[in-house]
């Protein structure tokens, strides 16, 4: 029987009621644009493209990913390659690759001694030796999904458009890791990118994004963060991307595929590079981003006391069983649009383990994280 009467344990309800409530704001009003959202037909638009890849020491993944970048079906694109001090004869195969490719051409950033530089500066030395307006980037250890991965981000922009925001996704491989990884990618991705259709765009991945050079040049490139390691996406985004100048391309065949990290070690400290331009953000984007978790942990600890109490069990059993079928049946339809799989079934029990032990313990673990460099 259920017992309404006024109690001390009342507030159980009350917070818990709550708490469902702002996650289903999160689902049933950002991620639901996100489930309808159509993209366009194509318009065969496909104006010259410079593709802008920054590699350090990345011969393997050179050899193995970037011949799919360089036959890409597009009339008009080149393939500008930022060899950043590598000592791994990446050089020798880019020249050698130039000669096959004659789209491909190659940036070569000399080691000075006693002279640091990041990934800023290596994205920077490419973009201005790109000869087109519009630039793609990607990152060395990432392929495309498609030979038609240029045609499809690219026919994202008309003639309002600046930036689009593609998606990086990450290899499936075994291991709890692996889909770890690939449920943090995907979720976040379905956060920005639903986000960005209600015109408050936020953040990129610069494993697959797009915009004009002229918006680089105007905003001085990297100038205002670049003291900061990371952000050459997300901090850059933000300084240029708007509502009415900013798109998202989801089409399968406009993916990029990254190999994901295959230790915790090494995805630990991925994060910490990643994360720490966080604090930059502005207010309402640092809100969104961390309202959920947030909402999310209390959640599941106040229906565990009301479950230790036993106080009004069906209601709050009810409580955990519709959020669940919610978040399944919206993540679902958003997994089969990013091509994803396992992912949406397993997101009540991925998100427990991400938000309730993973993140505990990599707070805990990047104390004693040593400042990674762009390697």
């Amino acid at each position: 029987m259920i017992d309404l009467s006024p109690t001390p344990y009342l507030w159980i309800l009350i917070v818990l009621g709550v708490l469902l409530l702002v996650q289903w704001v999160y689902y049933l009003f950002y991620f639901i644009k996100l489930v309808f959202y159509k993209q366009k037909e194509s318009a065969n638009y496909q104006p010259p493209v410079s593709v802008v890849i920054c590699a350090k020491n990345e011969l393997e993944n050179l050899q193995q990913f970037l011949p799919l970048v360089l036959q890409q079906k597009y009339p008009n694109y080149e393939v500008v390659v930022v060899n950043d001090c590598s000592w791994d004869n990446s050089y020798d195969l880019l020249k050698e690759l130039a000669i096959q490719y004659p789209q491909l051409r190659v940036a070569d950033i000399k080691e000075v001694y006693g002279r640091e530089h990041g990934k800023k500066f290596a994205l920077t030395i490419g973009i201005k030796a790109a000869k087109h307006e519009i630039v793609l980037l990607t990152d060395a250890d990432c392929y495309p999904s498609s030979e038609n991965w240029i045609s499809e981000m690219i026919n994202t922009y008309d003639d309002e458009t600046q930036v689009v925001l593609g998606y990086g996704k990450y290899e499936r491989n075994n291991g709890i890791l692996n889909l770890l990884i690939r449920w943090e990618t995907f979720f976040n991705s379905v956060l920005y990118f639903s986000r960005t259709l209600l015109g408050k765009p936020y953040m990129a991945v610069g494993r697959n994004l797009s915009y004009k050079k002229q918006n680089f040049f105007a905003q001085k490139g990297f100038a205002s963060h670049m003291h900061i390691e990371s952000g050459d996406d997300d901090l850059f985004i933000q300084s240029i991307a708007k509502g009415d100048n900013t798109k998202i391309c989801i089409n399968k065949d406009s993916h990029t595929i990254s190999l994901a990290k295959k230790t915790w070690m090494s995805w630990f400290r991925q994060k910490k590079r990643h994360q720490s331009t966080a604090k930059y953000y502005k207010s309402g984007d640092r809100l969104y981003l961390w309202l959920y978790p947030l909402s999310l942990l209390l959640f599941y600890i106040i229906a565990l006391v009301g479950l230790v109490l036993q106080y009004n069990m069906l209601i709050i059993i009810v409580a955990l069983f519709l959020r669940a079928i919610l978040q399944i049946c919206i993540l679902h339809s958003l997994a089969k649009k990013l091509n994803e799989k396992q992912v949406s079934w397993l997101a009540p029990f991925l998100e427990i383990i991400m938000y309730l032990i993973i993140y505990p313990v990599y707070k805990v673990s990047t104390v004693r994280l040593r400042k990674n460099k762009w390697k």
